[in-house]
């Protein structure tokens, strides 16, 4: 684990029919060994991210007003996966204040949160999941398009650690990709997330990246999760946006029964 302090002060048509034999094909590649650390160039991994991301401003404006709403001023955060930062600066525009702690595998992506972030209180850790996570207690642990890496077992195993770094009464938001309650459903989300990319702009190329980045991902449902959450002690779990595969789900931890 590496870690580096920065303290400041100041016309498309489309079909489900069609569609299910292209997702099926990537969805039997989910397994594939692949790094994703040679899947994504963080000097462009930011642009399309509008694009891709369905209701992108509601998408992380709810987690960026969670965080608001529930959790002191000058909060301590920890950012999981927080590649470019563009979720801390979600939060950061809204909670100023607010310390954060951003944490990636990537040290290019690091690279590029820190200068993002450049005029906020943050501290970078250079760190896998699998790592032990910075010590707490922190009032928010936040996390997007990132646990859905992981297998549901390793999934699992760091919310229980996440539930452990969160002081009293402090939020743990997970705004991610998810499954569909069956495969049926997953498969519609898919279709209908590519019909909207295309609305705003995705051509063939860059839809073809996304599914083979896609490929490798280990989507759970949003009850699954729920349950883990709880499974982990949290309280007052719930989903507070969900467009097609992509969902935003919080839980607290809370002493009191």
């Amino acid at each position: 684990m590496k870690i580096c302090d920065n303290k400041t002060t100041n016309g498309y048509t489309s079909t489900f029919e069609h569609s299910l034999p292209l997702i099926g094909y990537y969805y039997e590649r989910r397994e594939a060994q692949m790094d994703h650390s040679t899947t994504w160039d963080p000097k462009t991994y930011d642009e399309p991210r509008r694009r891709l991301v369905p209701d992108f401003d509601a998408f992380y404006g709810t987690a960026a007003t969670l965080v608001e709403m529930t959790v002191p001023a000058e909060a301590r955060i920890l950012d999981l996966g927080c590649g470019t930062g563009l979720f801390s600066e979600f939060i950061l525009n809204r909670s100023p204040a607010a310390t954060v702690t951003l944490l990636d595998q990537s040290a290019e992506m690091l690279d590029v949160a820190k200068t993002r972030l450049q005029q906020y209180s943050i501290t970078a850790v250079h760190a896998s999941f699998d790592e032990a996570l910075p010590v707490g207690p922190f009032d928010a642990v936040i996390s997007s398009l990132a646990i859905h890496h992981l297998a549901d077992d390793q999934k699992a195993r760091l919310f229980q650690r996440v539930a452990e770094a969160l002081a009293d009464g402090g939020i743990f938001i997970n705004a991610d990709q998810v499954a569909g309650p069956s495969p049926w459903q997953t498969d519609l989300y898919r279709t209908m997330h590519e019909q909207q990319a295309r609305e705003l702009g995705t051509d063939d190329a860059e839809w073809t990246a996304a599914l083979e980045r896609m490929a490798i991902d280990q989507y759970a449902s949003v009850d699954w999760h729920l349950a883990r959450f709880a499974d982990a002690s949290l309280k007052r779990c719930d989903v507070f946006f969900k467009r097609f595969g992509f969902a935003v789900m919080a839980g607290w931890k809370s002493s009191a029964s």
